[in-house]
């Protein structure tokens, strides 16, 4: 069973009120990584504690770096049953992850922030990593 809505809809409003647009179905996920130019952010969204206190935070930190990405796409995890499968596809070979943030560079998986990245670091930590990435692919 999914989430109920109610529940992630503040969890999802911290990524797309800074811009982020969610991908709520395969379809979405396939239009929007399959002709991407550029780089995109793709961010696998959670309920877990690492995903509010670390993950999300630490994303939206990261955005105030010279260089960011051109494409700010989330799927959230238990809730986009879907989107969340297809989108797991293109982070191969990495493993599922919740919450993870996988960089893209002209469609191709160029730096991807698993779980284990995430959990147990602040979010300034979490930001740093995604800068370093921002620096070296946008």
């Amino acid at each position: 069973m999914p989430y109920p809505e109610m529940l992630v809809s503040p969890m999802r409003a911290e990524l797309t009120n800074v811009g982020f647009k969610e991908l709520k179905s395969t379809e979405d996920v396939v239009n929007s990584m399959s002709n991407n130019e550029g780089v995109s952010l793709l961010v696998v969204n959670s309920v877990c504690g690492c995903a509010a206190g670390a993950a999300r935070p630490g994303i939206i930190r990261s955005l105030s770096n010279d260089k960011t990405p051109n494409n700010l796409y989330t799927v959230f995890a238990g809730q986009d049953l879907d989107a969340v499968s297809k989108a797991r596809e293109f982070m191969m070979p990495f493993p599922p992850s919740s919450p993870s943030v996988a960089l893209f560079k002209d469609g191709k998986l160029v730096h991807f922030v698993e779980r284990m990245n995430i959990e147990g670091h602040t979010a300034e930590q979490v930001a740093e990593q995604l800068r370093k990435a921002y620096d070296q692919y946008c």
